[in-house]
């Protein structure tokens, strides 16, 4: 029987078919065992706050809390499982509770409806992979910060529209994608922040006739504030989802396009960086082939990940307010995608450390017009208005008189010769302090102590 199942009804008339329970459960008991660490969490706010309004005493309380503190060590160990004709994590704990506990155990629910309690368990773990998304993406931002300071000096072509332009350096490269990661960083805390708010106390959506505290559960569970309005709690179940969906597909972004530049800055025909064997494959009958599969799947799989926004978008599309069971499914969207998200942080950053640049490409004559901003503004020096040097220049060109001279002098902030890494660290060093995780982890602490 399940734990909302009506005990005056009969088995014939509500006990769902096979087919029924395969198409309504669907992955659902496989996603929540992602959310079983967060269950706990929530159930020892929970009791705590009971304890307080007088719906639990200080004994019941006391055991209850250790029980689920023993459960918790059970899901840390990977011992936990939910047991066939268990519906849901939710309905797992409450029943190991119920079976050491017996009638303190079904305390647990008071106050409290699967709605709210499934909230907060997403609240909770998507709070907890954003900051390890965060923390991922600050360790491949660091690789990209050393690797600038390593290649400041180390010319590469830059293009627009695929032609060579003027000149870059790996310096600029890979501060380019650095500071695309600090502001991907800023998406990531907005993110963060909206699943950092408490919906638990707004039940199914209409509160509770209980005198439930809300502020101690908000502070307990060591989140930035609360959901206030109950109904707004429930309208909250999608926004999260879709808002952390689109702060990775940020990431994603700048991850495929720099994943696009290797794969390009590998083949011969560019030739400006090298991937160790470890990161290629060769061919079944081209014996000189080095293929960059991990960057090209690296471009597949956060490609992808750009669309998982607009699942959610379209899942949740005309829905009215109130909770509906189409939000289930949402899990299966969000939860695999951190796992595939953080994957693809850890073999970029293993990328980036063992991709070996090419020095002195700019050598080569066939990139002498990469310097003719450089013959512009030398003449500009001179006294020549620029339009006019950019005749000169061009008639040079035409003409084949044009004589390419590799001094560069660019000391602006943010330029070859002035690299400003150490602004972008700052702006990195700020949005990772905006996250707040210092209230996070001494409240967790606190309830597991």
């Amino acid at each position: 029987m399940k734990l909302w199942q009506k005990e005056n009804t009969s088995t014939e008339s509500t006990a769902a078919s096979e087919q029924i329970e395969r198409f309504t459960v669907g992955r659902d008991r496989e996603m929540d065992l992602y959310l079983a660490p967060f269950d706990v969490l929530g159930n020892l706010a929970h009791a705590r706050m009971l304890e307080t309004i007088g719906l639990l005493e200080g004994e019941e309380l006391r055991i209850m809390s250790d029980e689920l503190r023993v459960i918790f060590e059970e899901i840390r160990e990977g011992r936990f499982q939910i047991e066939e004709g268990v519906e849901d994590v939710h309905s797992q704990v409450e029943l190991m509770l119920t079976r050491k506990l017996g009638d303190v155990g079904k305390k647990i629910h008071s106050g409290r409806s699967r709605n709210d309690q499934v909230l907060v368990d997403l609240k909770l773990f998507t709070r907890d992979r954003l900051w390890q998304v965060a923390e991922a993406t600050r360790r491949v931002f660091d690789r990209l910060i050393m690797r600038s300071e390593q290649h400041k000096a180390d010319l590469l072509p830059g293009y627009t529209h695929l032609q060579i332009a003027m000149p870059s350096s790996f310096g600029l490269w890979f501060g380019a994608y650095a500071e695309a990661l600090a502001d991907d960083m800023l998406t990531l805390q907005t993110a963060f922040r909206l699943a950092n708010r408490n919906p638990l106390g707004s039940g199914a959506g209409y509160g509770s006739s209980f005198p439930l505290n809300r502020t101690l559960t908000t502070e307990l569970l060591g989140f930035e504030g609360m959901h206030v309005n109950v109904v707004y709690a429930q309208m909250s179940r999608g926004k999260t989802e879709q808002t952390a969906l689109t702060a990775l597909a940020a990431v994603a972004a700048t991850l495929s396009r720099m994943a696009m530049d290797i794969c390009l800055y590998n083949s011969q025909n560019f030739g400006f960086l090298t991937l160790p064997d470890a990161l290629t494959t060769g061919s079944s009958i081209m014996p000189h082939k080095k293929n960059p599969d991990v960057a090209e799947l690296l471009r597949a799989k956060t490609n992808r990940m750009k669309a998982l926004p607009m699942e959610v978008t379209l899942v949740m599309s005309n829905l009215p307010s109130g909770y509906h069971r189409d939000m289930q499914i949402l899990k299966e969207v969000l939860m695999p995608a951190f796992d595939d998200m953080l994957e693809c942080l850890d073999i970029t950053d293993f990328m980036l450390e063992h991709l070996q640049v090419k020095t002195n490409l700019l050598d080569d004559a066939k990139y002498d017009l990469l310097f003719s901003v450089e013959r512009v503004n030398e003449l500009v020096l001179q006294g020549v208005p620029f339009r006019e040097a950019y005749r000169i220049v061009g008639k040079e060109i035409n003409d084949g008189t044009y004589t390419a001279s590799r001094q560069l002098n660019h000391t602006h902030e943010g330029s070859i010769g002035n690299l400003g890494n150490e602004q972008i660290v700052q702006q990195m060093e700020s949005a990772m302090q905006g996250f707040g995780m210092e209230r996070v982890n001494n409240a967790v602490a606190r309830l597991l102590a």
